[in-house]
């Protein structure tokens, strides 16, 4: 069976759950988590779960383990921390998890990233994965970098993910 074979039996509605990731954010200036929450709806994707805290490993690593527990989530797109500054801690913490890495994922982003922002784009460290038979996807909290991971990346292959992680 074929690429488009398989995303033709994938399921078109995806239980989701939204992280952001900031130590500055509030839930009022939260833009780039609206806006995962908005396209992922615009989709006729389902997000049930919507949470702000700050970077810390220990608090992001606590909370996937939490909605990786509850059997509606399916997918849990993180946004935010995913730099190389000091405070920049959520790569650690979600890349410690993943049991299964998507690596071509964090290439592709970096790639189309790079198109658009030049060589800035090697310090993002975008990753994605498998944890508990969920999909795990950490993207910058950039919103130009929330739209081009989200567009180009993660909604047109969402449902496709999930219907590979349960098969």
């Amino acid at each position: 069976m074929g690429h488009k074979e398989h995303k033709a039996q994938s399921p078109s509605v995806v239980n989701c759950a939204v992280v952001t990731v900031s130590d500055t954010r509030t839930a009022e200036t939260d833009a780039s988590g609206v806006l995962i929450r908005t396209l992922l709806e615009k989709q006729g994707h389902r997000v049930g779960a919507v949470h702000l805290l700050k970077d810390e490993p220990v608090e992001v690593r606590k909370l996937l383990e939490t909605l990786t527990r509850n059997e509606d989530v399916q997918a849990v797109i993180i946004n935010g921390g995913t730099g190389i500054s000091k405070r920049d801690g959520t790569y650690e913490a979600v890349s410690g998890l993943l049991e299964k890495r998507l690596d071509g994922f964090g290439e592709l982003f970096r790639y189309l990233s790079y198109q658009e922002i030049g060589p800035a784009a090697m310090m993002s460290r975008a990753v994605a994965g498998t944890y508990r038979g969920k999909i795990v996807i950490s993207i910058p909290g950039a919103e130009a970098a929330v739209r081009l991971a989200m567009e180009k990346i993660i909604l047109p292959e969402l449902g496709h993910l999930i219907r590979e992680v349960i098969r």
